[in-house]
């Protein structure tokens, strides 16, 4: 459960800071650093930064940004699945994690 806590507010945080730097951008003040950003969505908060992105339209124009996020993207994929087919993590892991 505490893994499941962790990711959601992992999520909530990239979506924050999306968010915030969206609202930086529009204001022209000191920007949080697109490495701080993909940080973010490497370590589990890709579901936020991906929300904020698109539900704020920041970021999603610079080819080079959405290069690295999708490519983040694609690595995490390429590790849960390797986890689930080497039987590292399973529906019951999941599930039934306390």
């Amino acid at each position: 459960m505490t893994l499941l806590y962790s990711f959601l507010t992992l999520n909530i945080l990239a979506f924050i800071i999306t968010a915030y730097d969206k609202r930086l951008a529009i204001v022209n003040k000191k920007r949080i650093s697109e490495e701080t950003l993909l940080t973010f969505a490497a370590v589990g908060g890709t579901i936020g930064s991906a929300l904020a992105m698109y539900i704020f339209r920041h970021k999603t124009s610079k080819k080079y940004y959405l290069f690295k996020f999708y490519r983040i993207v694609f690595i995490q994929i390429l590790i849960i699945g390797a986890l689930f087919y080497f039987g590292v993590l399973n529906e019951n892991y999941i599930i039934k994690s306390k």
